[in-house]
């Protein structure tokens, strides 16, 4: 799978994901979408490197996968959601994820994102303080090892 996107970083990403089960190929996407350059559709991600501002998004969108239960994943298209205990798990995912990869957290957690409020989040995570991590024990994901992953997806 690895050699399908130009950025090193997108293709890790992608590979990493593929991997595990989330689908991610290169391809169309509306003009329209949550995050620039990526488009949920049918359990996985379709990207427009072209578009993508930010590779690291890729990890935040799959969170939101990873998260959804298997029988309702390949049904989301565009937008995953709005629910906020959903979100918080999706930040602890996207971070497992990135230390997973050996990616700096601000690869997720990119200042022109969330709201101003990445700098924050950076910084609760790497003193400990793990938004989210309840709700990924509660779905199976991860234990008292965290960020290590027990699996990567809600079944």
């Amino acid at each position: 799978m690895a050699g399908h996107f130009l950025n090193s970083v997108t293709d890790q990403i992608a590979d990493f994901l593929n991997g595990i089960g989330l689908p991610v190929a290169a391809g169309e996407i509306p003009d329209q979408t949550v995050l620039p350059g990526i488009h949920v559709a049918g359990g996985g991600l379709i990207v427009d490197e072209a578009r993508l501002a930010y590779p690291g998004d890729l990890l935040h969108e799959a969170g939101h996968l990873a998260v959804t239960p298997a029988a309702q994943r390949n049904s989301l298209e565009g937008n995953t959601g709005d629910s906020g205990g959903e979100e918080m798990a999706a930040l602890a995912w996207s971070y497992a994820a990135a230390m997973h990869l050996g990616l700096a957290p601000e690869v997720v957690f990119h200042a022109a994102g969330y709201r101003g409020g990445s700098r924050a989040i950076i910084e609760n995570f790497s003193e400990g303080r793990y938004v989210g991590v309840p709700f990924l024990k509660w779905i199976g994901l991860t234990g008292e090892a965290y960020p290590e992953m027990i699996r990567w997806l809600r079944e």
